[in-house]
């Protein structure tokens, strides 16, 4: 018998290290990609949200909040005969001219462009500030641009007795309906 001598078994080499792997895309490209992207969504969003704004907005419409157009303004006797009274002039825009025979509401709006005339006690006529024109107490125009008379109001007595104002009904002295009973309250 012979003897034989093991040799110990060869180690098998060692494993070849694996290829390195494929380069990444370079991080410009990744930012570049990214950051166009990214705006673009940012971009598509705000006006996206800006559209629903605008729709939103839509469904609150404006609204105006304008006085009633009737009110009660006290009871006859509360107004001096031959004088202009002013108190309701800028809450309802009327003036309530109490004659000795009859009560009626002049409108403050001058017949020209709107404006808001004032009451000249001293000289007994409304001057209207923008463009002059002038009105005698009855609310006839007698200088100036302004092409008619002021309007009136129709006015009544309440149940109670007090005056009633309703501004929705107008009377226009051109029209002759200063002569209709609703335009003044005879005393």
């Amino acid at each position: 018998m012979t003897e034989e001598v093991q040799k110990p078994a060869a180690t098998p080499p060692p494993p070849a290290p694996p290829p390195p792997p494929a380069a990444p895309p370079s991080p410009a490209r990744r930012q570049f990609i990214f950051t166009w992207l990214g705006l673009a969504w940012t971009a598509f969003a705000v006006a996206t949200l800006s559209a629903l704004s605008t729709v939103a907005r839509f469904m609150f419409p404006n609204v105006l909040f304008e006085p009633k157009t009737s009110f009660t303004a006290g009871f006859p006797d509360d107004y001096e005969v031959g004088k202009v009274d002013e108190r309701w002039k800028e809450k309802y825009g009327v003036w309530i001219i109490r004659t000795s025979q009859i009560l009626y509401a002049l409108s403050t709006v001058c017949t020209h462009l709107g404006c808001t005339p004032n009451w000249l006690d001293a000289e007994q006529k409304f001057k209207c500030p923008c463009h002059g024109s002038g009105f005698y107490k009855s609310g006839i125009n007698f200088e100036g641009p302004a092409p008619r008379p002021l309007e009136r109001y129709r006015v009544s007595l309440a149940d109670d007795g007090q005056i009633l104002v309703d501004k929705s009904k107008k009377f226009q002295q051109e029209k002759g309906q200063w002569n209709d009973p609703e335009s003044f309250i005879a005393l």
